[in-house]
Protein backbone atom coordinates (compact mmCIF):
# COMPACT_ATOMS: atom_id res chain seq x y z
CA UNK A 1 0.00 0.00 0.00
CA UNK A 2 1.71 3.44 -0.83
CA UNK A 3 2.33 6.21 1.38
CA UNK A 4 -0.98 8.23 -0.71
CA UNK A 5 -3.58 6.01 -0.37
CA UNK A 6 -2.59 5.67 3.70
CA UNK A 7 -2.90 9.27 3.76
CA UNK A 8 -6.15 9.66 2.00
CA UNK A 9 -7.78 7.14 4.70
CA UNK A 10 -7.04 9.16 7.12
CA UNK A 11 -9.07 12.50 7.16
CA UNK A 12 -7.16 15.35 7.56
CA UNK A 13 -7.35 17.60 11.50
CA UNK A 14 -7.89 20.67 10.45
CA UNK A 15 -10.91 19.38 8.29
CA UNK A 16 -12.00 16.73 10.73
CA UNK A 17 -12.21 19.42 13.88
CA UNK A 18 -14.51 21.77 11.20
CA UNK A 19 -17.83 20.70 12.73
CA UNK A 20 -19.25 24.09 13.15
CA UNK A 21 -18.52 24.94 9.77
CA UNK A 22 -20.24 22.43 8.41
CA UNK A 23 -23.44 22.86 10.08
CA UNK A 24 -23.48 26.77 9.69
CA UNK A 25 -23.42 25.99 5.77
CA UNK A 26 -25.89 23.19 5.83
CA UNK A 27 -28.39 25.45 7.91
CA UNK A 28 -27.36 28.20 5.40
CA UNK A 29 -28.95 25.98 2.63
CA UNK A 30 -31.59 24.02 4.43
CA UNK A 31 -34.62 24.93 5.71
CA UNK A 32 -34.72 26.37 9.42
CA UNK A 33 -34.73 23.63 11.90
CA UNK A 34 -34.11 20.57 9.64
CA UNK A 35 -30.50 19.88 9.98
CA UNK A 36 -29.93 17.75 12.98
CA UNK A 37 -26.85 16.13 14.71
CA UNK A 38 -23.59 15.37 13.22
CA UNK A 39 -23.76 11.61 12.33
CA UNK A 40 -19.91 11.00 10.86
CA UNK A 41 -17.15 12.03 8.52
CA UNK A 42 -15.81 10.49 5.77
CA UNK A 43 -12.53 10.94 3.88
CA UNK A 44 -13.08 12.02 0.16
CA UNK A 45 -9.09 12.59 -0.34
CA UNK A 46 -6.04 14.05 0.87
CA UNK A 47 -6.97 17.10 3.26
CA UNK A 48 -10.94 16.47 2.18
CA UNK A 49 -13.56 15.47 4.16
CA UNK A 50 -17.02 15.22 4.42
CA UNK A 51 -19.30 15.98 7.59
CA UNK A 52 -23.12 14.65 7.58
CA UNK A 53 -25.67 15.58 9.30
CA UNK A 54 -29.03 13.79 10.04
CA UNK A 55 -32.33 15.51 8.05
CA UNK A 56 -35.64 16.32 10.40
CA UNK A 57 -37.40 17.58 7.41
CA UNK A 58 -40.42 15.56 6.98
CA UNK A 59 -40.43 13.27 3.50
CA UNK A 60 -37.10 12.42 3.67
CA UNK A 61 -36.34 9.94 6.52
CA UNK A 62 -32.89 8.64 6.09
CA UNK A 63 -31.39 11.51 4.47
CA UNK A 64 -28.21 13.50 5.65
CA UNK A 65 -26.75 16.49 4.67
CA UNK A 66 -23.04 16.09 3.37
CA UNK A 67 -21.01 19.29 3.97
CA UNK A 68 -17.49 18.46 1.84
CA UNK A 69 -14.93 20.94 3.44
CA UNK A 70 -11.50 20.81 2.08
CA UNK A 71 -7.86 22.92 3.26
CA UNK A 72 -4.98 23.58 0.64
CA UNK A 73 -1.58 22.44 1.19
CA UNK A 74 0.52 24.02 4.22
CA UNK A 75 -2.77 26.06 5.01
CA UNK A 76 -4.52 26.52 7.89
CA UNK A 77 -8.17 27.83 6.73
CA UNK A 78 -10.56 24.99 6.15
CA UNK A 79 -12.90 26.36 2.97
CA UNK A 80 -16.19 24.93 2.11
CA UNK A 81 -16.56 22.85 -1.17
CA UNK A 82 -20.05 21.53 -1.26
CA UNK A 83 -23.41 21.12 0.52
CA UNK A 84 -25.72 18.53 -0.87
CA UNK A 85 -29.04 16.82 0.34
CA UNK A 86 -28.08 12.68 0.09
CA UNK A 87 -29.86 9.83 0.86
CA UNK A 88 -28.30 7.41 3.42
CA UNK A 89 -28.18 3.76 4.27
CA UNK A 90 -31.73 3.17 5.03
CA UNK A 91 -33.37 6.18 3.26
CA UNK A 92 -36.55 6.25 1.87
CA UNK A 93 -36.56 6.39 -1.79
CA UNK A 94 -38.91 6.37 -5.07
CA UNK A 95 -39.03 3.57 -6.62
CA UNK A 96 -36.48 2.72 -9.57
CA UNK A 97 -37.91 4.83 -12.69
CA UNK A 98 -39.46 1.93 -15.61
CA UNK A 99 -39.56 3.40 -18.94
CA UNK A 100 -43.74 3.05 -20.12
CA UNK A 101 -43.35 0.25 -22.60
CA UNK A 102 -41.93 -2.31 -19.29
CA UNK A 103 -44.66 -0.76 -16.99
CA UNK A 104 -47.44 -1.97 -19.08
CA UNK A 105 -48.83 -5.33 -18.11
CA UNK A 106 -51.59 -7.40 -20.21
CA UNK A 107 -54.88 -6.13 -18.72
CA UNK A 108 -53.91 -2.60 -18.81
CA UNK A 109 -55.21 -1.13 -22.06
CA UNK A 110 -58.60 0.04 -22.16
CA UNK A 111 -60.90 2.00 -23.93
CA UNK A 112 -59.53 4.72 -25.76
CA UNK A 113 -55.80 3.47 -25.00
CA UNK A 114 -53.13 3.28 -28.21
CA UNK A 115 -49.77 1.12 -27.75
CA UNK A 116 -47.63 2.26 -30.48
CA UNK A 117 -45.34 -0.61 -31.87
CA UNK A 118 -41.91 -0.11 -32.38
CA UNK A 119 -40.64 -0.53 -35.58
CA UNK A 120 -38.06 -3.54 -34.55
CA UNK A 121 -40.60 -5.32 -32.56
CA UNK A 122 -39.52 -9.18 -32.29
CA UNK A 123 -42.93 -10.23 -32.29
CA UNK A 124 -43.74 -8.51 -35.72
CA UNK A 125 -42.39 -9.68 -39.28
CA UNK A 126 -43.04 -8.53 -42.88
CA UNK A 127 -45.68 -9.66 -44.51
CA UNK A 128 -46.43 -11.34 -47.77
CA UNK A 129 -46.09 -8.70 -50.01
CA UNK A 130 -46.42 -10.29 -53.76
CA UNK A 131 -42.97 -8.70 -55.19
CA UNK A 132 -41.32 -12.15 -55.09
CA UNK A 133 -43.87 -14.50 -56.07
CA UNK A 134 -43.15 -16.15 -59.11
CA UNK A 135 -44.82 -16.78 -62.06
CA UNK A 136 -47.72 -19.61 -62.30
CA UNK A 137 -45.81 -20.96 -64.99
CA UNK A 138 -41.94 -20.57 -63.82
CA UNK A 139 -40.22 -23.81 -62.87
CA UNK A 140 -40.13 -22.73 -59.24
CA UNK A 141 -43.82 -21.48 -58.80
CA UNK A 142 -46.34 -23.83 -56.15
CA UNK A 143 -48.49 -24.94 -59.02
CA UNK A 144 -45.58 -26.40 -61.31
CA UNK A 145 -43.57 -28.08 -58.18
CA UNK A 146 -47.49 -29.61 -57.57
CA UNK A 147 -47.93 -30.89 -60.93
CA UNK A 148 -44.66 -32.41 -60.75
CA UNK A 149 -44.67 -34.51 -57.98
CA UNK A 150 -48.46 -35.71 -59.41
CA UNK A 151 -46.58 -37.23 -62.47
CA UNK A 152 -44.01 -38.74 -60.82
CA UNK A 153 -46.87 -40.59 -57.99
CA UNK A 154 -45.62 -44.33 -57.49
CA UNK A 155 -47.67 -47.02 -59.83
CA UNK A 156 -49.58 -49.48 -57.31
CA UNK A 157 -50.86 -52.82 -58.41
CA UNK A 158 -55.07 -53.09 -58.10
CA UNK A 159 -57.15 -50.36 -57.29
CA UNK A 160 -56.96 -48.52 -53.90
CA UNK A 161 -59.43 -50.98 -52.17
CA UNK A 162 -57.56 -53.89 -52.89
CA UNK A 163 -54.49 -52.63 -51.31
CA UNK A 164 -53.51 -53.36 -47.51
CA UNK A 165 -53.33 -50.14 -46.27
CA UNK A 166 -55.17 -46.67 -47.15
CA UNK A 167 -52.62 -44.48 -49.32
CA UNK A 168 -51.35 -41.77 -47.80
CA UNK A 169 -52.58 -39.44 -50.37
CA UNK A 170 -55.27 -39.42 -52.60
CA UNK A 171 -57.85 -41.11 -50.96
CA UNK A 172 -61.35 -39.78 -49.29
CA UNK A 173 -59.75 -40.88 -45.75
CA UNK A 174 -57.14 -39.22 -46.21
CA UNK A 175 -58.98 -35.99 -47.19
CA UNK A 176 -61.12 -36.57 -44.27
CA UNK A 177 -58.18 -36.57 -42.29
CA UNK A 178 -56.30 -33.19 -43.25
CA UNK A 179 -60.27 -31.41 -42.94
CA UNK A 180 -60.60 -33.04 -39.13
CA UNK A 181 -63.92 -34.66 -40.53
CA UNK A 182 -62.93 -38.35 -39.19
CA UNK A 183 -64.56 -37.62 -35.67
CA UNK A 184 -67.15 -39.05 -33.97
CA UNK A 185 -69.04 -35.90 -34.80
CA UNK A 186 -68.28 -32.85 -35.68
CA UNK A 187 -70.13 -28.92 -35.23
CA UNK A 188 -72.78 -28.08 -37.11
CA UNK A 189 -74.03 -25.37 -38.48
CA UNK A 190 -76.09 -24.24 -35.76
CA UNK A 191 -72.95 -24.37 -33.45
CA UNK A 192 -71.00 -22.47 -35.60
CA UNK A 193 -73.30 -19.56 -35.60
CA UNK A 194 -74.35 -19.78 -32.12
CA UNK A 195 -70.29 -19.56 -31.70
CA UNK A 196 -69.47 -17.22 -34.16
CA UNK A 197 -72.75 -14.74 -32.24
CA UNK A 198 -70.95 -15.39 -28.66
CA UNK A 199 -67.82 -14.77 -29.64
CA UNK A 200 -68.46 -11.81 -31.90
CA UNK A 201 -70.88 -9.73 -29.07
CA UNK A 202 -67.77 -10.31 -26.90
CA UNK A 203 -64.84 -9.25 -29.21
CA UNK A 204 -66.71 -7.53 -31.91
CA UNK A 205 -67.65 -4.49 -33.65
CA UNK A 206 -70.00 -3.06 -31.03
CA UNK A 207 -67.80 -3.46 -28.42
CA UNK A 208 -66.91 -0.22 -26.74
CA UNK A 209 -62.39 -1.15 -27.14
CA UNK A 210 -63.74 -1.76 -30.53
CA UNK A 211 -65.18 1.37 -31.25
CA UNK A 212 -62.21 3.73 -30.24
CA UNK A 213 -59.88 1.60 -31.90
CA UNK A 214 -57.25 2.85 -34.53
CA UNK A 215 -58.26 0.15 -36.97
CA UNK A 216 -59.84 -3.42 -37.09
CA UNK A 217 -58.01 -6.69 -36.26
CA UNK A 218 -58.18 -7.41 -40.15
CA UNK A 219 -54.81 -5.48 -40.55
CA UNK A 220 -53.08 -6.52 -37.17
CA UNK A 221 -50.25 -8.13 -37.74
CA UNK A 222 -51.15 -10.12 -34.42
CA UNK A 223 -54.02 -11.54 -35.68
CA UNK A 224 -53.47 -15.15 -35.90
CA UNK A 225 -56.05 -16.48 -38.57
CA UNK A 226 -57.84 -19.66 -38.08
CA UNK A 227 -59.24 -22.47 -40.05
CA UNK A 228 -62.52 -23.98 -41.50
CA UNK A 229 -65.03 -21.67 -42.08
CA UNK A 230 -64.98 -19.47 -38.78
CA UNK A 231 -61.58 -18.27 -40.20
CA UNK A 232 -63.54 -15.73 -43.05
CA UNK A 233 -64.85 -14.11 -40.08
CA UNK A 234 -62.64 -14.43 -37.39
CA UNK A 235 -58.67 -15.06 -35.57
CA UNK A 236 -57.02 -15.19 -32.49
CA UNK A 237 -55.07 -12.53 -30.62
CA UNK A 238 -51.54 -13.09 -30.66
CA UNK A 239 -50.82 -9.42 -28.15
CA UNK A 240 -49.83 -9.80 -24.48
CA UNK A 241 -50.88 -6.64 -24.42
CA UNK A 242 -54.71 -6.49 -25.79
CA UNK A 243 -57.25 -7.46 -23.46
CA UNK A 244 -58.48 -10.15 -26.82
CA UNK A 245 -54.93 -11.84 -25.70
CA UNK A 246 -55.76 -15.59 -26.56
CA UNK A 247 -59.09 -15.03 -27.15
CA UNK A 248 -61.00 -15.54 -30.52
CA UNK A 249 -61.85 -12.22 -31.54
CA UNK A 250 -63.85 -10.99 -34.74
CA UNK A 251 -62.07 -9.37 -38.13
CA UNK A 252 -63.82 -6.61 -37.09
CA UNK A 253 -62.71 -6.05 -34.03
CA UNK A 254 -59.56 -3.63 -32.41
CA UNK A 255 -57.89 -2.42 -29.57
CA UNK A 256 -55.27 -0.03 -29.25
CA UNK A 257 -52.56 -2.11 -29.27
CA UNK A 258 -52.73 -2.78 -33.20
CA UNK A 259 -49.56 -3.46 -34.46
CA UNK A 260 -49.67 -0.48 -36.67
CA UNK A 261 -50.49 1.96 -34.37
CA UNK A 262 -47.14 3.25 -34.40
CA UNK A 263 -47.60 7.07 -33.94
CA UNK A 264 -49.49 8.09 -30.66
CA UNK A 265 -52.10 11.09 -31.51
CA UNK A 266 -51.22 14.55 -30.60
CA UNK A 267 -53.28 15.90 -27.79
CA UNK A 268 -55.57 18.44 -29.21
CA UNK A 269 -53.79 22.06 -28.38
CA UNK A 270 -55.81 24.58 -26.40
CA UNK A 271 -56.83 28.12 -28.13
CA UNK A 272 -54.47 31.12 -26.95
CA UNK A 273 -55.92 33.32 -24.64
CA UNK A 274 -57.38 36.39 -26.45
CA UNK A 275 -56.34 39.76 -24.16
CA UNK A 276 -58.14 43.03 -25.41
CA UNK A 277 -55.43 45.47 -24.68
CA UNK A 278 -57.52 48.25 -25.95
CA UNK A 279 -59.53 48.48 -22.47
CA UNK A 280 -58.17 49.36 -19.22
CA UNK A 281 -59.45 47.69 -15.98
CA UNK A 282 -59.56 50.17 -13.00
CA UNK A 283 -58.33 48.37 -9.70
CA UNK A 284 -58.56 50.26 -6.39
CA UNK A 285 -55.38 50.34 -4.29
CA UNK A 286 -57.78 50.65 -1.44
CA UNK A 287 -61.19 48.80 -0.68
CA UNK A 288 -63.94 51.91 -0.55
CA UNK A 289 -65.72 52.60 3.13
CA UNK A 290 -68.83 51.30 1.28
CA UNK A 291 -67.74 47.88 0.51
CA UNK A 292 -68.44 46.57 3.81
CA UNK A 293 -71.16 44.42 5.11
CA UNK A 294 -72.36 47.45 7.16
CA UNK A 295 -72.31 51.12 6.13
CA UNK A 296 -70.53 54.08 7.40
CA UNK A 297 -73.81 56.07 8.06
CA UNK A 298 -75.20 53.17 10.16
CA UNK A 299 -72.25 52.39 11.97
CA UNK A 300 -72.62 53.86 15.52
CA UNK A 301 -70.54 52.81 19.16
CA UNK A 302 -72.26 49.64 19.52
CA UNK A 303 -71.47 48.22 16.09
CA UNK A 304 -67.85 49.64 16.81
CA UNK A 305 -67.43 47.63 20.09
CA UNK A 306 -68.51 44.56 18.38
CA UNK A 307 -66.17 44.57 15.93
CA UNK A 308 -68.02 45.40 12.93
CA UNK A 309 -66.56 47.49 10.23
Amino acid sequence: MSAATTRSRTPDRLCAEAVDLARAAAEEAAAPGVVGEHTGLATEADRVVTHFFECEELGYRGWRWAVTVARASRAKIVTLDEVVLLPGPDALLAPEWVPWSERLRPGDMGPGDLLPTDAEDLRLEPGFSGEEEPAPNAAVSHDMAELVEAEDADVTAGVPANLPFAPARGSIAAVAEELGMRRARVLSRYGLHTAADRWEETYGPKSAMAQAAPASCVSCGFLTPIGGSLGQAFGVCANEFSPADGRVVSLAYGCGGHSEAAVMPKPPRPAPPVIDETKVDHFPLRPSPDSGSVSVAAADEDSAELGHS
